[in-house]
């Protein structure tokens, strides 16, 4: 076992290479005090999550919040100015942080690049670790990757790299192959700490600054507890308060209704808000399941025009410009389709519409997640933002209510059988993927990762949940989900998907109409724990 060297601090995962570079005794007290000062408050706000929804299983409504209309009233704070590398943002590239993918979105053309460690990760130890490295040396540029044919990739010559922003997992998961204390380190403090500590001065010597993405928060309190790390390791770096910046992904229903809040309470920090759309859909679905009123068609009819999407996003962009940041896009799940030039254009025809429609409702850059998208998404957000942002687009017409909010009537949606098969293969294969290390995954000309994989699994709990029909009138019963599992199961290579067994038993286990639970990746994360604990064995 790797000896960490501080007291109470415990790596259980194998430490290899280079990797001891990145568990130095220095960054694991760093993790250690940040993990022992904020634990017991994220362990707290976990627990008010699901007191909220056991207050709404019981009939309370969503609404803005009494007692912090005095932040949304005062129409005259400001959160702090962009940062340098953070001012014009239009187009940012997403992926999981292994080497390879980390080049090519920083050589990709796109202004920004979120490294995953959350919804496009698996979190093995090795990828979580040599992730970290990977950060280390795209931080400093010198990251560099050889394949097993030989091709060298390395970054651009002309310097045009796009800004590194990293997010963390989030406030739910834990990091099991390190005890602090005898217990798990908070996932969220155990990436933020590694990465921060050994970059984040590096960040400002090379022009730009330790920046973040803040995954599926549920409450201010949840971003004021942010800010607190923040505070702290900034102090225990020894770099200025407010170096830090943090994009706060507004993917919960519940933090939908608190964005003022959270920009407020990250403000000296804060660089805006993101429409995390896929997560967005899933949160509705999952804060309403118990609610038959509640019930969504086959996911490709939930679209942004949906009105408790467009609701959601013209908020998004009102609250960010009145308060001086960005207000940013959604991802678009397309991949090129080769071998069908229709198909291919087809999908790129849909991207550029849904870029179209951000940039011309106001926002000030989108996500992609491939880097041949880039070039559609920066041809129109260039076409339509002349500005590096929109932050004079101030929609002062718009007025969303709660009700606005919590409006999923989609007209001429359906739930078809096509939809249902859909739902059982993409979570299928994502969580077969998943568990054998990959995060990240294209299925059916998609880019799937947990959020969209989330939104499957919690649809098929829901529809089973209230015998949901579908558009020919069939009911969807328990019997039936589990008949085409066994259908889609069937479709697969067990030699390709050598999890595929362990991942039918947590899929079938979401589709009774009983069991839900919280994420996938709490319900499978002790899986690949044991596996890299029988490999280390």
């Amino acid at each position: 076992m790797f000896q960490s060297k501080v007291s109470g601090v415990q790596v259980l995962g194998k430490v290899v290479d280079k990797q001891a570079e990145i568990l130095t005794p220095e960054a694991l007290a760093f993790v250690a005090k940040l993990h022992r000062l904020f634990n017991p408050t994220r362990k707290q706000l976990l627990k008010a999550r699901e007191q909220r929804y056991r207050e709404i299983q019981a009939g309370a409504s969503l609404d803005f919040l009494p007692e912090t209309a005095h932040i949304r009233n005062d129409l005259t704070w400001r959160a702090a100015r962009p940062a340098p590398g953070l001012v014009d943002r239009r187009v940012e590239i997403t992926g999981p942080v292994d080497r390879k993918m980390v080049i090519n979105a920083l050589n990709s053309g796109a202004r920004t690049f979120m490294a995953d460690f959350e919804d496009s990760s698996s979190p093995t130890w090795h990828n979580l670790v040599d992730g970290q490295l990977n950060m280390r040396d795209a931080v400093r540029r010198t990251i560099t990757f050889s394949n097993a044919q030989g091709k060298e990739y390395k970054l651009r010559s002309d310097g045009k790299i796009a800004t590194l922003i990293v997010r963390p997992r989030g406030w739910h998961m834990e990091e099991a192959h390190v005890l602090i204390d005898g217990e798990r380190c908070s996932a969220s403090i155990f990436d933020f700490a590694l990465y921060f500590f050994h970059n984040a001065k590096a960040a400002l010597a090379a022009g730009f600054g330790p920046y973040f993405y803040l995954p599926k928060m549920e409450s201010y309190l949840e971003a004021r507890l942010w800010n607190d790390i923040f505070n702290v390791a900034q102090d225990e770096i020894g770099v200025p308060r407010g170096t830090i910046r943090g994009t706060v992904l507004i993917e919960t229903i519940v933090a939908a209704f608190q964005m003022d809040e959270i920009i407020y309470e990250l403000r000296d920090h804060s660089s805006g808000l993101n429409c995390g759309r896929w997560d967005y859909i899933f949160s509705v679905i999952k804060k309403f399941r118990h609610d038959p009123r509640y019930i969504l068609p086959n996911r490709s009819d939930v679209t942004m025009t949906s009105p408790f999407m467009d609701a959601y996003v013209r908020l998004l962009i009102k609250t960010c410009h009145l308060r001086g940041v960005h207000a940013m896009g959604g991802m678009a799940a397309q991949i090129p389709i080769k071998n069908d030039p229709k198909a291919n254009q087809a999908a790129i025809d849909k991207v550029r519409l849904d870029k179209q429609r951000e940039v011309l409702a106001g926002h000030d850059g989108t996500w992609v997640a491939h880097p041949a998208l880039v070039t559609i998404a920066l041809e129109e957000f260039d076409k339509n933002m002349p500005s590096p942002n929109q932050f004079h687009v101030r929609r002062e017409e718009v007025v969303v209510k709660a009700s606005d909010l919590l409006n999923t009537n989609i007209v001429g949606g359906k739930i078809t059988e096509s939809g249902l098969h859909d739902n059982i293969s993409v979570g299928l294969i994502y969580m077969a993927n998943w568990l054998n290390g990959s995060g990240c995954v294209p299925i059916h000309n998609l880019m799937e990762d947990a959020a969209t994989a989330e939104i499957s699994r919690s649809q098929l709990y829901q529809w089973v949940r209230h015998g949901a029909r579908t558009a020919d009138g069939t009911v969807i019963t328990p019997e039936l989900a589990a008949k085409i599992l066994k259908e889609e199961a069937a479709k697969l290579d067990r030699k390709s998907y050598p999890t595929l067994d362990l991942a039918v038993k947590y899929m079938g286990s979401q589709m009774t109409g009983n069991r839900y639970d919280d994420f996938l990746t709490t319900l499978c994360y002790d899986s690949i724990v044991q596996t890299e604990e029988n490999a280390r064995l």
